[in-house]
Order: C-alpha cells, then structure tokens, then sequence
C-alpha cells in the first residue's frame, strides 16, 4: 500500500521496508564487529523499538548476546509529551555489562536521555545507543548515538513499530503524514 488512512490522518510510503531491512543489516554486521567477546545486553525499548528489535537480533552473530525489554512512553497522538513514564523494566543484572539500548526513533532525545540517566546507576561497562531512525533537527538533548540506521526529515511517521495513537505499527514500510 502506497497510503493508508489512521484515524484522521493519511499517510504515504516514505522508507520502502526492502531500504529498512538492508539499513538494519548493516548496523547488524557493524555491531558484530565491534560488540566480539563483549558479552552485550540487548534492551529494547518498547513499545515501538519491538519490529526494529526483532529484525536486528536476527542478523546478530556474536556469542552469548542477549535481549531484553523496556517499556516507556513519551507520546500523546502526534507529539511528544516531554515526559518519559517507565511502565516496564528488566529484571536481568547489567552490571559490569556491555548494554545497547535500542530505539525505533531517536527525535527530541528525551527518551534515550532519560533511559541512559536512569541505566548509568547500574554500573554497567558501558552503554551504547542503537537506532532505527534518527530526526537530527528535532534533537533537543545532548545524546551520543552509536549506531544509527537512518536520518529522517523532522516529519511524523508511522509504520515498523512506529504508532500514530496505537495504530500502524504493523506496517512494514515507513509512512510519513501527509495531511
């Protein structure tokens, strides 16, 4: 489908799901590299970081990785509500471990900013920030980025895990509103 309709808004293909899957294959092949023998913690930040999550743990190749889910919310319909709600943590021990935070989207950066505050009181060996997508012009907070899939226009998207109020996560191609 080139455009679909949630709730009020329309939406039209903007990231085919075939550039998506190569993106993410490659960030895969690039932490294999970089995470060998580390021992890494995958924390995926749900709930839109579940599809982005799932396709990059199948291309990741390095021994004893494991993952592991988040859930936090920062958004209300279409913008972000400057506050980040844990609703859900991980009872797994990070300390002394190497941790890759995943995240569908990095925007504002109040969401990864909050969740590495939150994360730096478990002394863990370090920290890393993988994401999907990446809205260099809405970036509001000092976050460093370790693997990023795409830059994006600041527009509102939907699809891959991404919602518009719960909806068009299923998608697999990115959607940008159009109206």
């Amino acid at each position: 489908m080139d455009r679909i309709k949630l709730i009020d808004r329309e939406f039209e293909v903007s990231i085919p799901s075939e550039k998506l899957d190569k993106v993410i294959a490659e960030m895969a092949e690039k932490m294999n590299k970089d995470l060998a023998g580390k021992n890494p913690l995958f924390i995926c930040i749900l709930n839109g970081s579940f599809m982005f999550a799932s396709d990059l743990m199948k291309h990741i190749t390095v021994e004893n990785a494991e993952i592991t889910f988040m859930r936090l919310s920062s958004y209300d319909g279409m913008s972000t509500t400057g506050k980040v709600k844990k609703l859900m943590g991980f009872t797994e021990d990070i300390e002394d471990r190497t941790i890759i935070l995943l995240e569908d989207i990095v925007d504002t950066g109040v969401t990864i900013s909050n969740t590495l505050q939150q994360i730096k009181d478990y002394n863990c060996r370090e920290v890393l920030v993988a994401t999907m997508l990446f809205k260099p012009d809405a970036l509001k907070r000092d976050v460093k980025i370790d693997y990023i899939g795409m830059e994006i226009p600041n527009d509102f998207i939907v699809g891959r895990g991404l919602d518009y109020n719960g909806l068009g996560r299923n998608y697999p191609n990115i959607y940008t509103v159009v109206d």
